[in-house]
């Protein structure tokens, strides 16, 4: 075949070699951002993003790829710049830590462990779990627990440990939402689902096995790899805070 025969050819350089002076086509190769699943596991719609297959397993077309990061930062851009705040989704352990960084950095609500039902779609009552969550919290730092009993104050500390686990990522969810960025729609269904209900735009990263028609801005790229995941959130969370902070990321729109 001989889109293998360039497949090889390439891997057979140097990264600089195969990609000439795109030092972005060079990074997202060496995030392992090119790799996706065998074609029986490809969605129909990935079809134009598919360079060729290695090894029993698709490659992502990276100037393909590249170019919808880039459509997605010039979103994350100009949502910064409007002061819209972005939800950032992704339960995977892989993606998880991550989503928590961009979350820190963009100052941004987010869901790493377990998404909540109702988190979009019944949002008055997860913002009352949220506040009483918060009150809980505000009593143990005053010191007012300590006018419970012993068994009391147990009970309140664990509960504001269990409610803490799903809830801590969500204390600055408001109603300005601009956006949800997601790690895998498909693994993160619900949540998914909801923002399409709700007609919240979806930035997501994608393998093949999902369907790119149905993300508002898509980003098809190896989406199991830590350092894939890594390094294509942090190039849309730097842009969400370059057009926050009204600086020129340049990025390209």
């Amino acid at each position: 075949m001989a889109i293998d025969a360039e497949i090889k050819t390439a891997e057979a350089r140097t990264p600089t070699e195969a990609f000439g002076s795109n030092p972005e086509l060079e990074e997202l190769f060496r995030a392992g951002a090119h790799f996706a699943y065998s074609r029986s596991h490809r969605h129909p719609n990935m079809a134009p993003f598919i360079y060729g297959i290695k090894n029993n397993a698709e490659v992502f077309d990276l100037e393909r790829v590249l170019e919808k990061l880039r459509e997605a930062s010039g979103f994350m851009k100009k949502l910064g710049e409007a002061k819209k705040s972005v939800l950032w989704v992704g339960t995977k352990p892989s993606a998880a830590r991550f989503i928590e960084e961009a979350a820190s950095e963009t100052h941004s609500p987010y869901v790493s462990i377990r998404w909540l039902g109702g988190t979009l779609t019944n949002a008055k009552i997860i913002r009352e779990r949220i506040k009483y969550f918060e009150d809980l919290k505000n009593k143990k730092e005053s010191g007012e627990l300590g006018k419970y009993t012993k068994k009391e104050e147990l009970l309140i500390l664990r509960e504001i440990r269990a409610l803490g686990k799903y809830l801590s990522g969500l204390t600055l969810l408001k109603n300005d939402l601009g956006a949800a960025v997601i790690v895998d729609p498909g693994e993160e269904q619900t949540a998914f689902r909801e923002a399409l209900k709700v007609k919240l735009p979806v930035v997501a990263i994608l393998s093949s096995d999902n369907d790119p028609a149905k993300v508002d801005w898509p980003v098809p790229a190896n989406d199991i790899s830590p350092s894939s995941v890594g390094y294509i959130l942090k190039k849309l969370s730097h842009a969400y805070v370059e057009g926050l902070q009204g600086q020129n990321s340049g990025v390209e729109e």
